[in-house]
C-alpha cells in the first residue's frame, strides 16, 4: 500500500469512528430525561425565570458524565486535527518535515495556548452568571440573557484584537520562535511552511476558545459538539482535498486547518443566536452597561492572572520540545508522535474537568459550599476512573497507533522504546486537569497564577538535571514531573481552604 493509501484509509478510519461514536453516545443522551430536563433545558425559559428559584444543583454521577461525555467528544475533535495531520507528514518518509510538523505544533501552541485564558475565563464567568440568576427570582426572559451576551462578546472582543496583533507579527514570532525551539535548518523549512498559512486563522482559533468556554459554562456542551466536530470533519476532508487532489504537500494540510475554523466560527455564532433566542442585530449589539470599566478590569485581572499560568504551562512544553530538538530531529519526530498521546488524553480528561468547573462554577456562584465539596469529592472520582480507562485503551492500542503514525523505521523503534511512558500520561495527568477545572470554575486567579509561579520555580530547575542525567528518559521524567508538581501545588491550596473553611477568599466577588 503507497503513503497515499496508507493515509486515506487513516483519514477515513477516523471520520467513520467519530461519526459513529458521536451520533450513538449523542442519541443516548439525548433521549434520557436527565439530558432532557438538565443540559437541553434552557437557564432562561420564561417560566422558570419569572416564577421561581431554580431547583439545587445536580451534583449525581449521572450528571456530571451528561455534561462531561459530549465534551469529551468534541474535545477529542480538536487534537484529532494534529493528530491527522501529523500522521499525513509521518508517512511522506521524511524525518525533517516530521520533526518539522512538530516545532509548527508546539510553536503554534505556544502562542495560541497562551491565551486560552479566553476559554477558562468565559467558562467560569458564565457559570456564575447563571448561579447568580438562579438566585434572582425576579429576572425577566428580556434581561437575562444580557449578562451571558456581553460575556462572550467581550471575549471575542479582546480575541479578535489579540489574534489581529499575532498575525501582523508573523514573520518575525515564525523566526523567532523556530530558534528559540533549536530548529535544524530542514525542520526548520518545513516548520515555516506550515506555519505561513495556519498563522491566517489565530483569529479564528482564538476566538474559538471564547465560544469553547461560554457554551460549556452554561454547560450547553452539546453545542460544542456540534462545533468541534463540524471543525474536525471540514478539516479532514478539505485537507485531503488540498494534500492529495491539489498536491499542496505541508501548505495544504494547513490550509485546510485555517479554513476549517473560520467556518467553524460562523458556526458557533450561529448557535450562539440559537441559544440565546436573539437576532443576529442584537447579537452583534453591546450594551454598555457590560462593558464599564470595572466590569472590563474585573475581566481583565482574570485574564491577566490565568494568562501567567497558561504561559508557564505552554514555555514548559516548548521547553520540553526544545530539548527533544537538541538531541536531533528523530528524537525529536518521535517525541511528537509520542506527545499526542498527551494532547487527546488532556482533552478527553477535560470533559471532566468542565463538569468540575461548571458546577463547582455554579456551587460558588450560590455560594453553596457543602456541595461545592460534594462536587469535588465525585468528579475527581470519575476523572481517575476515566484515565484508568484511556491507559489501558493506550497500552492496548499503541503497536497500532505508532504503525499508523509513521513509516519511518528509526523513528518508529525509538517510540516505541518509549511508549509505555506515554501509556501512563493519564493517570499522571489526570490530577492536575481534574483540580484546574476546579479552580477555573471558582475563578480563583490568584491562586491559579502563584501555583504557576511555584510550578516555574521548581520545574525548569529540575528537568534540566534531568536531562543532563538522562537524556530521552530525562525528558520523559520531566512530561511527569510537570503534570505531577500541578497536582501536588493546586491540591495543597485546595487542602488548606478546606482545613480552613475558606474557600470564600479562593473565589472572590464578580
Amino acid at each position: 500500500m503507497n503513503n497515499e493509501s496508507r493515509c486515506f484509509c487513516l483519514y477515513s478510519y477516523f471520520v467513520s469512528y467519530i461519526k459513529c461514536t458521536t451520533l450513538r453516545i449523542y442519541y443516548h443522551l439525548t433521549n434520557t430525561p436527565l439530558y432532557r430536563s438538565r443540559i437541553n433545558e434552557s437557564p432562561m425559559s420564561a417560566n422558570s425565570a419569572t416564577s421561581h428559584v431554580m431547583p439545587p444543583i445536580d451534583t449525581s454521577y449521572k450528571r456530571i458524565v451528561a455534561i462531561a461525555l459530549p465534551v469529551l467528544l468534541a474535545n477529542l475533535a480538536m487534537p484529532l486535527q494534529s493528530v491527522i495531520d501529523t500522521a499525513i507528514v509521518g508517512n511522506m518518509n521524511d524525518t525533517a518535515k516530521l520533526a518539522g510538523m512538530g516545532l509548527a505544533i508546539q510553536l503554534l501552541s505556544l502562542l495560541l495556548v497562551s491565551f486560552n485564558f479566553l476559554q477558562y475565563a468565559s467558562s467560569g464567568l458564565a457559570a456564575q452568571a447563571l448561579g447568580q440568576l438562579a438566585n434572582n427570582s425576579n429576572t425577566s426572559t428580556v434581561s437575562a440573557p444580557t449578562p451571558l451576551l456581553s460575556i462572550l462578546q467581550r471575549a471575542l472582543l479582546l480575541a479578535f484584537v489579540i489574534g489581529a496583533i499575532l498575525l501582523l507579527a508573523k514573520p518575525w514570532l515564525i523566526d523567532f520562535g523556530l530558534q528559540v525551539l533549536s530548529a535544524n535548518p530542514e525542520s526548520g523549512r518545513a516548520a515555516k511552511t506550515y506555519l505561513d498559512v495556519r498563522f491566517w486563522g489565530v483569529i479564528a482559533e482564538l476566538m474559538n476558545f471564547a465560544f469553547i468556554g461560554w457554551f460549556a459554562g452554561q454547560g450547553k456542551t452539546r453545542y460544542m459538539l456540534y462545533q468541534q466536530g463540524f471543525i474536525a470533519v471540514l478539516n479532514i476532508v478539505l485537507t485531503l482535498f488540498f494534500v492529495f487532489a491539489m498536491q499542496m504537500g505541508l501548505a495544504g494540510v494547513a490550509l485546510g486547518t485555517t479554513i476549517a475554523f473560520w467556518f467553524g466560527i460562523l458556526m458557533a455564532l450561529w448557535l450562539s443566536r440559537q441559544h440565546l433566542k436573539i437576532s443576529w442585530s442584537v447579537l452583534f449589539k453591546a450594551d454598555r452597561q457590560y462593558f464599564t470599566k470595572e466590569k472590563m478590569l474585573r475581566l481583565f485581572s482574570l485574564n491577566k492572572d490565568i494568562f501567567v499560568r497558561t504561559l508557564i504551562l505552554t514555555l514548559s512544553f516548548a521547553w520540553i520540545t526544545r530539548l527533544s530538538a537538541q538531541s536531533g530531529d528523530v528524537i525529536l519526530a518521535a517525541n511528537a508522535i509520542l506527545l499526542q498521546v498527551l494532547s487527546i488524553s488532556a482533552f478527553a480528561l477535560d470533559g471532566v474537568a468542565i463538569s468540575a468547573e461548571t458546577l463547582s462554577g455554579q456551587a460558588a456562584g450560590r455560594r453553596d459550599w457543602p456541595r461545592f465539596r460534594i462536587i469535588i469529592k465525585r468528579t475527581g472520582i470519575v476523572s481517575y476512573g476515566l484515565a484508568v480507562m484511556l491507559s489501558t485503551i493506550w497500552w492496548l492500542a499503541m503497536p497500532t497507533y505508532l504503525g499508523l503514525m509513521t513509516n519511518i523505521d528509526s523513528v518508529f523503534a525509538l517510540a516505541y522504546d518509549y511508549h509505555l511512558y506515554a501509556v501512563l500520561l493519564p493517570l499522571v495527568g489526570v490530577g492536575a486537569y481534574w483540580l484546574d477545572g476546579i479552580f477555573f470554575g471558582l475563578t480563583a486567579g490568584s491562586v491559579i497564577r502563584n501555583a504557576a509561579l511555584i510550578l516555574a520555580a521548581i520545574f525548569f530547575p529540575l528537568s534540566w538535571v534531568l536531562y543532563q542525567q538522562w537524556d530521552m528518559t530525562g525528558i520523559w521524567l520531566s512530561v511527569w514531573c510537570l503534570l505531577l508538581l500541578r497536582l501536588v501545588i493546586l491540591g495543597g491550596f485546595l487542602y488548606r481552604a478546606n482545613q480552613t473553611g475558606s474557600y470564600e477568599k479562593l473565589q472572590p466577588e464578580a
